[in-house]
Formats: C-alpha cells, sequence, structure tokens
C-alpha cells in the first residue's frame, strides 16, 4: 500500500482527509509535506496495520488527539490521553481573560497567586505560566493520574507549576489568590451530546443533573480562598451564563460578565470579590 492509496482508504472509510494525513504522519514519523512530496512510498506491513487500526478507532468516534498523543493548546503541544479531555479551542478564551487580569494588576504584589482548578492535561495553568511568567501557578486535580500527564508536560515545556491533587479548593485550605481559573465539568446529564464524547472521562464532561454541580462549588467555595480584588473566571455550557452569573451575585461577587467564544457563543463568565472592609 503505497501513501497515495492509504489516504484514499481512509476517504473510502468516510475518515477525514486531514485526520487521516495526521495519522499516516504520525505512524511515519513524518511531516504532512513530506507525505504529498512522497506519495508513492510503499508502507510496511507494521506500518500498514498500525494506520488501518487508527482509521477504525478513529471511525468509532476516538479523538484524534488521544491517537496521536497531543494536542496544541495556545501554541504549546500538550500530551494528551483517556486519563484527560482533550483541550479545546473555546477555552483559549478563558487563558485570554486571565492574562488581561494579570497584566492590570495587582501593581502592589509583583508575584500574583493564580490557580486552575481541575486542570486537567494542565493546558489552561501551563498557557498562563509561559505566558505571564510573574504569575505563581498552582493547580489542582481530584484525579491522580490527570496530573501525571499535567507533570509531564510541565516538565517537556520546562515550566513551573504547583500541582496538587484533591478536589476542586480541597488542597488550597488556608491560601489565597489573585485569580482562579476553571473549566469545570458542566454538560447535563442528560445531554445527548455525551454519546459523541464517550471516549473521553466522563467526570470531566459532565457532573450529572443539570451541569451546575461543579460550578456551584467551585462559585460557593472560592471567597476563603480570594484577596480582595481578586477574579475568579469560569467556562460554562452556551445555555448556563444566566445561571453562572446568578450563583456568583448570590455569593457575593461584584457584578458578574459574560464574555463570548469566537463563534460569539457565550462561554465564559467571570466576576471580581469585592474588597474586605
Amino acid at each position: 500500500m503505497h501513501i497515495a492509496q492509504a489516504l484514499a482508504q481512509a476517504h473510502d472509510l468516510g475518515v477525514d482527509r486531514l485526520d487521516a494525513q495526521l495519522l499516516l504522519a504520525h505512524v511515519l514519523q513524518q511531516s504532512r509535506a513530506w507525505l504529498i512530496a512522497h506519495d508513492e512510498y510503499r508502507l510496511g506491513d507494521t506500518e500498514r496495520q498500525v494506520y488501518l487500526s487508527a482509521l477504525d478507532r478513529r471511525r468509532a468516534g476516538e479523538p484524534l488527539a488521544y491517537l496521536i498523543g497531543e494536542r496544541e493548546f495556545y501554541g504549546l503541544l500538550l500530551e494528551v490521553g483517556p486519563d484527560v479531555l482533550v483541550p479545546r479551542p473555546e477555552t483559549e478564551g478563558l487563558v485570554d481573560w486571565a492574562l488581561e487580569c494579570l497584566a492590570n494588576g495587582p501593581r502592589n504584589a509583583p508575584t500574583p497567586g493564580v490557580v486552575d482548578l481541575g486542570t486537567g492535561s494542565g493546558a489552561i495553568a501551563l498557557a498562563v505560566a509561559r505566558h505571564a511568567p510573574q504569575a505563581a501557578v498552582a493547580a489542582t486535580d481530584a484525579s491522580a493520574a490527570a496530573l501525571a500527564v499535567a507533570r509531564r508536560n510541565a516538565a517537556r515545556h520546562g515550566l513551573a507549576v504547583e500541582w496538587l491533587h484533591g478536589d476542586w479548593w480541597a488542597p488550597l485550605a488556608g491560601r489565597q489568590f489573585f485569580l482562579a481559573v476553571a473549566n469545570p465539568p458542566y454538560v447535563a446529564g442528560g445531554d445527548p451530546h455525551l454519546l459523541t464524547l464517550r471516549h473521553e472521562p466522563r467526570g470531566a464532561l459532565t457532573p450529572g443533573g443539570d451541569g451546575l454541580a461543579a460550578l456551584r462549588r467551585i462559585i460557593d467555595g472560592a471567597p476563603p480562598h480570594l484577596l480582595p480584588g481578586a477574579w475568579l473566571l469560569l467556562e460554562h455550557g452556551l445555555d448556563q451564563a444566566v445561571a453562572v452569573q446568578a450563583l456568583m451575585r448570590r455569593r457575593g461577587f461584584s457584578a458578574a460578565v459574560t464574555r463570548a467564544d469566537l463563534a460569539g457563543l457565550p462561554r465564559c463568565t467571570g466576576a471580581a470579590w469585592p474588597p474586605q472592609s
């Protein structure tokens, strides 16, 4: 089987051409440009078997990032696997907002503390650490397996993040931060989209019920861990902005603001914690 034939077979199987190219490039440890320039290259038996197996897994809905073992997020190439969610492009908006908050203060704290709750692969924490080197970044996750992936990603890029094992705020007793960010599970338990996401860790996608349980816990537990004037920024579902704003107001936050993603859909809500009297 030549490269051209291998890509034609992927097309016949209904696998997207770009996905097929990336899978084949991964199997052959070559670039997409190399594939195009060498479409008469004949795959060895092992290469062919590995490639066809990967096509079958992709057809079954397994994320491309799991098959090739990595995903780019905010300029960082990150290891991903079944223990963590695949970082989504829309989450980069949460990082943009976090970096804006850090750029605008606090002036009297040259090393502002930042925490990423439920870090998964470490994507948000590492992006902040890379682009705001003045910050002291910590990250928590209830999954030891996810933290192992995050630590490897930190080592890969030489970035310093404090990784803490525990549920949301639990490992942070007595500690306060200038900025807290989270992309928690927020898909409602009965959402039909979960069927298409069955290969990713379910606990990182949905808390069940109305999808707000994790968001409630983070918001309710936030005040003791936030300095006066600190920000809490949360990613949420497209139909949850009003509910998240209400939860923040009820907990005593300043006026909550919702931002849209690149598609114009309400994606992240944030609010400042008012100064103590």
